[in-house]
């Protein structure tokens, strides 16, 4: 266990950062920012898109591009409740897992280096809710890139070579308030409406092709005796093909009202194409048998249905390899932890391996 490592850590995960509360990620930014002055002596970039921090540093023309995010799941004042402790090798805390253990894991990994030239590094503050503004930022760093390393949790220590891609949608219903006593039939019921669009958005998906079309969070009405006059429906859709998420989005858009009258408008918030495993096989290739230098198990490589910012990298194709960040679990749920002694494992291989490349690209 490296107390540095242990140190830095907790500097990260004691400064809260849920995606939505943009001060408090600018806080966060500061923290990371410290981080990388003590670890490689470089401060970076600051960038403000649509009131958000996010942080990126470039060494010369960038060849090989680290990737990670600094926004958390988690709700102000969370660490009051649970703070961040260390037991034996096993560290937990809000945010721990996902992925501030893979902040400090980056650092190390790039203090290990002669030098950084070639180096970009890319930590934005909105993955968790799809880098909608961060997300030109990250292709336009990748773009001509020899590889992306993506410092997101493993999965069970495996590497994730294949994600699926990750779309989010709102469907908006119109329909027209009315009395539901005296006169409802006035009135064009958007709850009614939803419902009708609801059957026929969750019909969107293909189970044979792993095609999920998942309708979630719904409002609508205002009142217990008004005909309800708007709706509204999230939509969250996962597939492992990018044919197969061009297809959910085409339909979504081209959904009809059912009722008379009625008005459907299906609203894309973002869509991420799949990380397919062809994007990732060399470099999951190159990172086994550098680990197999350096006297590490055998890594293992699986496919997952969250999305991540190397779902963006790879679509626009560039090699990408996920996944390469802490070894613990509990991602987004109570309790999520990480291994202290993976992250310095871990930090040793993500170096050999940008260090691999930087000599292969040269």
């Amino acid at each position: 266990m490296s107390v540095d490592v242990a140190a830095d850590l907790a500097s990260l995960v004691e400064v809260e950062s849920p995606s939505g509360d943009r001060d408090a990620v600018a806080r966060c930014a500061d923290a990371v920012t410290e981080l990388a002055r003590r670890t490689i002596g470089e401060s970076p970039e600051r960038l403000l898109v649509e009131g958000r921090t996010h942080l990126r540093w470039q060494f010369g023309q960038p060849r090989v591009v680290l990737l990670g995010h600094l926004d958390t799941v988690w709700p102000i004042g969370t660490l009051a409740r649970w703070p961040f402790q260390i037991d034996g090798d096993r560290v937990t805390g809000p945010g721990v897992f996902d992925m501030k253990a893979g902040l400090v894991q980056m650092f190390a990994a790039l203090e290990q280096l002669q030098r950084l030239d070639g180096i970009a590094i890319v930590i934005n503050s909105d993955e968790e809710i799809g880098s909608t503004s961060s997300q030109d930022l990250i292709e336009d760093t990748c773009r001509g890139a020899r590889a992306v390393l993506v410092l997101e949790p493993s999965a069970d220590g495996a590497l994730k070579v294949a994600r699926k891609g990750v779309g989010m949608f709102t469907l908006h219903v119109t329909g027209r308030a009315a009395h539901a006593g005296l006169e409802p039939e006035r009135g064009i019921n958007a709850t009614v409406e939803a419902a009708h669009q609801i059957l026929a958005i969750a019909g969107l998906a293909r189970p044979d092709a792993e095609t999920t079309v998942t309708p979630s969070v719904m409002s609508a009405g205002t009142t217990v005796n008004t005909v309800p006059a708007d709706a509204t429906v999230a939509v969250d859709v996962r597939a492992i093909t990018a044919e197969e998420m061009h297809r959910v989005e085409s339909e979504l858009q081209s959904l009809t009202p059912v009722l008379p009258g009625a008005e459907v408008k299906v609203v894309t918030h973002s869509v991420r194409l799949p990380l397919e495993r062809s994007a990732s096989a060399e470099l999951f290739e190159r990172a086994g048998r550098l680990a197999q230098g350096l006297g590490f198990a055998e890594l293992g490589g699986v496919a997952v249905g969250g999305g991540s910012d190397g779902n963006l990298t790879a679509a626009i194709g560039v090699p990408t390899l996920d996944g390469l960040g802490a070894v613990g679990g509990n991602a987004h749920a109570e309790g999520e932890w990480a291994l202290l002694s993976a992250i310095t494992q871990r930090a040793a291989l993500v170096s050999a391996l940008v260090e691999d490349l930087l000599e292969d690209s040269a």
